[in-house]
């Protein structure tokens, strides 16, 4: 793994051989660096679990994630509880079940299911349904530029958009604002990341 400040924050590169020791080790010692804006580059075939320790440690450390990019697609088709990584943007009409968590690098368009074990992270727009956390994983996230679904649910708790706020996501989705819903108290809470580009 590889570490590089930048203006904007901390950018960190995932390499063909890190694994899930390697990277906590390497980060251990850099959590102080961790509590600013992290972007996430992958090299090659990364190990997807990898990538779930660095989102595990940044989250640990209060920081924000500001964007994972990929070098070569990765798609990790399997049946463990290990992050899945999808290189593209997901059409209306897809299902997708993940026992782990998942990274889209791309759009959810309207008419997708996600259901996630654990987190659910997309690069782009997410206005399908989604549902982390399925099987009652309290602390899993879902993460999205912006969060325009019509539905979430985390763990057994359940948020619907309101039904007149289709111009107010329109507008959410051309800013390309950062969002993440987690729970707190039992209820789904959104707030806005702030994203620094460069």
């Amino acid at each position: 793994m590889k570490l590089r400040g930048t203006l904007g924050g901390l950018n960190l590169l995932i390499e063909q051989g890190d694994t899930v020791k390697s990277v906590e080790e390497a980060l251990s010692s850099k959590r102080s660096l961790l509590k600013d804006n992290v972007m996430v580059e992958l090299e090659g075939d990364a190990d997807p679990a990898a990538l779930e320790a660095v989102f595990n440690v940044v989250r640990a450390a209060g920081g924000n994630l500001e964007r994972v990019r990929g070098g070569r697609p990765i798609v990790q088709v399997q049946e463990s509880a290990r992050t899945e990584i999808v290189p593209h943007s997901i059409r209306a009409g897809f299902r997708g079940e993940y026992k782990g968590s998942v990274v889209i690098l791309g759009d959810v368009n309207p008419g997708v299911e996600i259901v996630a074990g654990g987190d659910v992270i997309v690069m782009g727009a997410l206005r399908g349904v989604v549902h982390a956390g399925a099987g009652g994983k309290e602390d899993a996230i879902v993460w999205a530029r912006p969060i325009a679904s019509p539905q979430i649910r985390l763990g057994d708790a359940l948020a619907r958009a309101p039904q007149d706020n289709a111009m107010q996501s329109m507008r959410r989705i051309e800013e390309g604002s950062a969002e993440m819903a987690r729970l707190q108290d039992g209820q789904i809470v959104i707030e806005t990341q702030s994203l620094k580009m460069s």
